[in-house]
């Protein structure tokens, strides 16, 4: 473990301090404004460290920093010295998949467009990114008949300069022929320079350009130019229209939309430039470090803009939380543009229509990545192997049950068991439990549900194997994996169930506690070390959601049930049928409510017998 540097030696400056292991390494990088003050708060009691925090301090043999002018270049040499160690205590940004650029060569004598990704170069200028590579190109292909800069390799460019005869694409006029001289230097370069303005968001100009063009060419009789003309602008337009408006036409925006757990966040980025679209990225943040909230953030933006996008920095950045170092943010920035820059959280209006949006596709694509890496075949595989090690399991989990609670103020007490198998849900396996106990206990309400699953089972487990090969029992097969959801005073319950029942020897149980992600077992008062970001911690965590989803869900269905009948129970003639046609018909309860007699008279499948019982239940004569 670290120990604290002698009293006094720790400079009271903004500086970069790391901490270094017994190999050498360095483990964590971070930045201060006051690195005495920063540092002394690492050195505290252990027990009110953050758990993460406390490994990095008990994993790290000294520390050493550096110091800086100000808080600024303390920012930029934080990112800098993890970039170059890759501390595994610190923050890490995944690209969740390696998006397409459209590059532009500018540093070549005839430049041009193409569709890359992975690193960039100097002396390229780059726009995106783009979601999908086939929409970028079906953009430049539209481009291509208003700019027909070249999109060759240099390979092919030199073998028709030796040729002297032109490719395909200068006779369909995507090309202006530059390999053979069809095109002069300038000219060419006001072509590159129309595309780039255009990819950068500058639409409006090129389109008026185009069109003043269009016109002069007609005024003068050149007919044949103008109808080439027109064939540009219309290609631009649909180019144009493929790009989304959704602000201000003098807005540059970045806006950020985060989705996150305990472990993980995925981010996506909207680059909006002149109102428009241009581009858009997404990548998983690795929550190595203990960041929540406005942290979060900071090491979001940090990470972010330390390499300056292929957009640049915009005048405005949306977030959908303050960072924790705002206005540090906003100056490092304001040198990265040369201008002013404003981080904001959007309150309303478009702006935070626009983040719910972007927030949406940051929630969708931390599914799809949590699916994609759930789903494969030898994640799974190694998943289960490490809960069977990690856990001391007598084999692998291949049937793994986790148990969920959920209610509304002691109300509707609902249970539910979600199951996976082979590590893949299971969902005619999940079951639902409605919960009879009095008051706000999920102890007793879980207590319940277990007693009921597992003496199911014991009743059903010594009944003979059907034709199919199966037990005819819903709970004929015992989970080789009892998962709770809670800490130890649910472990507690599974505990005392499985023994009451004699199932202590047969069914292994473990609790899995959401505030630190620890997984608790019987007869251990400290939390097993499942390693963060490991598959078989993973797994755990996407049952526990699951039973979390799956129980909320049936809760809000059991209320919203409850909440139906309780105002149209009772009448005589309205049965369960007949009363979902008459709210469907008027459409919801509250206009039930409200109808008068004639209208439920006029309600064809209503009898008039029943449209008086419904209208003299919610107006009763006055006595």
């Amino acid at each position: 473990m670290v120990e604290r540097p002698p009293v006094g030696t720790i400079p009271d400056a903004p500086g970069s301090y790391q901490f270094i292991d017994r190999h050498g390494q360095v483990i964590y990088v971070g930045k201060a404004s006051s690195l005495r003050s920063r540092l002394s708060s690492y050195f505290q009691a252990p027990d009110r460290l953050h758990p993460r925090t406390r490994q990095m301090v008990e994993t790290a043999e000294r520390v050493e920093w550096t110091i800086v002018r100000n808080e600024v270049e303390a920012l930029m040499l934080e990112y800098s010295l993890i970039k170059r160690h890759h501390p595994r205590f610190n923050v890490r940004l995944r690209d969740d998949k390696s998006y397409p650029l459209l590059a532009v060569t500018t540093d070549e004598e005839w430049p041009r467009a193409v569709v890359v990704r992975g690193r960039r170069r100097r002396g390229v200028r780059y726009f995106g990114p783009y979601a999908h590579a086939y929409a970028i190109r079906e953009t430049l292909d539209l481009l291509l008949r208003s700019f027909p800069v070249r999109t060759c390799s240099p390979g092919k460019f030199r073998q028709h300069e030796r040729l002297g005869r032109p490719c395909l694409l200068f006779h369909i006029e995507k090309c202006a022929g530059p390999c053979v001289g069809e095109v002069s230097a300038d000219d060419y370069s006001s072509m590159v320079d129309g595309l780039c303005r255009f990819l950068g968001g500058d639409t409006e100009d090129v389109v008026r350009a185009l069109d003043t063009e269009m016109r002069e060419a007609s005024a003068e009789l050149e007919f044949e130019r103008a109808a080439r003309l027109r064939d540009r602008l219309d290609s631009v337009t649909k180019a144009v229209e493929k790009q989304q408006m959704v602000a201000a036409r003098d807005e540059d925006i970045d806006v950020f939309g985060i989705a996150d757990d305990e472990l993980e966040a995925s981010v996506q980025v909207f680059h909006i430039r002149r109102g428009r679209v241009v581009g858009r990225k997404g990548f998983i943040v690795d929550k190595v470090e203990d960041v929540e909230g406005g942290a979060l953030i900071d090491r979001v933006l940090e990470s972010f803009y330390a390499e300056t996008p292929p957009n640049g920095v915009p005048r405005t950045v949306l977030v959908p939380r303050e960072p924790s170092i705002g206005p540090l943010i906003e100056e490092w920035l304001a040198l990265e543009r040369g201008s002013r820059v404003e981080v904001r959280v959007p309150q309303r209006g478009d702006r935070r229509r626009l983040m719910e949006t972007v927030f949406e596709n940051a929630r969708e694509e931390f599914v799809r990545h949590r699916m994609r890496r759930a789903s494969d075949h030898n994640t799974r595989s190694r998943a289960l192997t490490e809960l069977q090690d990690q856990l001391g399991l007598p084999e692998a989990p291949l049937r793994i049950e986790c148990y969920d609670m959920a209610h509304l103020q002691g109300t509707d007490y609902v249970g539910s068991m979600v199951v996976l198998t082979d590590g893949l849900p299971d969902k005619r396996q999940y079951r639902r439990f409605k919960v009879h106990i009095d008051g706000n206990d999920d102890y007793a309400a879980m207590e319940e549900v277990l007693t009921r699953r597992l003496a199911a089972y014991v009743e059903e487990r010594d009944q003979p194997i059907d034709e199919r090969g199966e037990k005819p029992g819903r709970f004929a097969y015992p989970p080789q994996l009892l998962l709770v959801d809670g800490g130890k005073g649910q472990l507690a319950v599974a505990e005392r169930v499985v023994a009451a029942l004699g199932l202590e020897d047969e069914i292994p149980v473990a609790a899995l506690a959401k505030r630190f992600e620890e997984v608790y077992l019987p007869g251990r008062s400290e939390p097993v070390g499942v390693p963060r970001g490991s598959d078989g911690l993973f797994m755990l965590q996407r049952i526990r959601d699951e039973a979390h989803r799956f129980a909320n869900s049936f809760h809000r269905e059991r209320r919203s049930k409850s909440m139906t009948r309780s105002s149209l129970d009772g009448i005589p003639g309205l049965g369960p049928a007949r009363r979902e046609r008459l709210v469907k018909a008027l459409g919801g309860v509250r206009a039930v409510k409200a109808a008068d007699l004639e209208t439920l008279r006029g309600l064809p499948f209503l009898p008039d017998a029943v449209a008086e019982a419904v209208h003299a239940h919610f107006h009763p004569e006055p006595e």
